[in-house]
């Protein structure tokens, strides 16, 4: 049974995001599906910068970060097999992913989340929750470091086994499906 046929990874190429890439293509491999790598340029995060300001020169910048983080994904798909394309957008990341996934009729996203909680989820935002909570397309988040006391990119050791029922819950509540299923 084929559940995916066209699996979109948004990448923001920082530490760790090379991990989603790899994960989301071996879930394209399986599935024989498409994979869809997105970069979005959030240039309304620079609008308050100076007008002297070397707008070309960012621009420049911003595109050479797109390149290298789809190159991630590129790279990902062909060691899996997989056809790949990558797509640099311009926007709010969120509602760009969203609206990517649901116009080129994608059947999952898989993007990473720093697992941040309280006052850093709070200050921050996150990109990964405000697609999960926007998008009808299925999400599925892969931690990658830099969450609360991440110290392996949310790698658990094969031997690793909850104390009690209670933590073996807590583990189940962290890896369910984010639209909500376990």
């Amino acid at each position: 049974m084929v559940l995916y046929d066209r699996i979109i990874v948004p990448i923001d190429g920082s530490a760790g995001s090379e991990r989603v890439a790899v994960h989301a293509a071996a879930l394209a491999a399986v599935h024989d599906a498409e994979l869809h790598g997105v970069y979005v340029v959030n240039a309304g995060g620079f609008a308050g910068l100076p007008m002297e300001s070397s707008w070309e020169g960012l621009d420049d910048m911003l595109r050479a970060d797109a390149e290298s983080a789809l190159d991630k994904v590129e790279r990902a798909a062909e060691a899996q097999g997989v056809p790949a394309e990558t797509h640099v957008l311009e926007g709010t990341p969120s509602r760009e992913i969203v609206e990517f996934a649901e116009r080129g009729e994608c059947d999952l996203i898989v993007m990473g989340t720093h697992g941040r909680g309280g006052i850093d989820r709070l200050l921050l935002g996150s990109v990964a929750e405000k697609v999960v909570r926007a998008s009808t397309v299925p999400v599925l988040t892969v931690r990658i470091e830099g969450g609360d006391g991440d110290e392996a990119a949310g790698e658990v050791p094969d031997d690793a086994a909850p104390e009690s029922p209670a933590e073996a819950d807590a583990a189940a509540d962290s890896t369910a499906t984010a639209d909500g299923g376990e």
